[in-house]
């Protein structure tokens, strides 16, 4: 009898080691497609690509395609090709932030000075915002809504909420639904509301928020794309009710839009 039960104690840890070693090679196999598929930058690559990167046989790379695409780490560009998804994109690279903040200053300043208000810059941190960067105003009243380092549900304020707007609508959901329990606390936000809000960001070029994550104060802001084109940052001024009629937001966005032109037409 005890033989028999070692006999089947050895039998269950090699199953156990097996299943572990097979997982670990599953693993292995995941981030070398990972890897090859950041490899390919924004144009993506094609199956046979990833099989000759990743030295994967081509049913094994349909495998780990069809788990990382549900997970949101890869999505399909065009008919063949794979790029990465929004949960690497919502994840900012080292030294990015710091990079960002220094490019972004320029432009800040330059707001600031024209207007006389507080401008900010933003960047995604998954279903948040974090500010980056701040440049205060000359303007006696200075609405200072959030400081370099806050943290704030993506949409609650006009940076983010520009930002967000940019976004593809998979990613909006996405972000909207991690959020949903949190923006009550921003001036009584919903998520209906949320989409409303992006809506109009669309068809107006600019966001507009007020008296969600300040009281008493209103917001212009406008995304900042990176080199390929895609959406990386918010840039907003923030001042009083009564120093934002609609003839002056319209004209901190222009004011906005020519400074992003001007001083990084490369992009960000």
């Amino acid at each position: 009898m005890r033989a028999r039960t070692a006999n089947q104690n050895v039998r269950q840890a090699d199953v156990q080691a097996q299943s572990t070693e097979e997982g670990t090679r599953a693993l292995r196999r995941g981030l070398a497609l990972l890897d090859a598929i950041l490899a390919g930058g924004k144009d993506g690559l094609r199956v046979v690509d990833l099989c000759r990167a990743a030295a994967l046989e081509r049913p094994t790379v349909y495998r780990l395609l069809a788990t990382l695409i549900e997970c949101g780490y890869v999505v399909q560009r065009g008919r063949f090709r794979y790029v990465k998804g929004p949960r690497l994109a919502a994840l900012p690279q080292r030294g990015e932030s710091a990079d960002m903040a220094e490019r972004l200053h320029p432009v800040l300043a330059r707001i600031s000075q024209a207007c006389g208000d507080a401008a900010f810059g933003i960047v995604r941190d998954g279903a948040l915002s974090r500010c980056i960067a701040r440049h205060v105003g000359t303007h006696p009243v200075q609405v200072l809504v959030i400081q370099v380092g806050t943290r704030q549900p993506l949409g609650v304020g006009a940076a983010g909420l520009a930002l967000l707007a940019a976004l593809p609508d998979g990613a909006v959901d996405d972000v909207i639904a991690s959020n949903a329990d949190a923006l009550v606390q921003y001036g009584g936000m919903t998520p209906d509301r949320m989409r409303i809000l992006i809506r109009a960001t669309r068809e107006r070029g600019y966001s507009v928020i007020g008296n969600h994550a300040t009281r008493g104060a209103l917001a212009v802001g406008m995304a900042v794309a990176d080199r390929d084109g895609e959406p990386v940052a918010g840039i907003s001024i923030a001042t009083t009710l009564a120093r934002m009629p609609r003839e002056r937001q319209q004209l901190l966005a222009r004011v906005m839009r020519d400074a992003v032109h001007d001083l990084l037409p490369r992009g960000l």
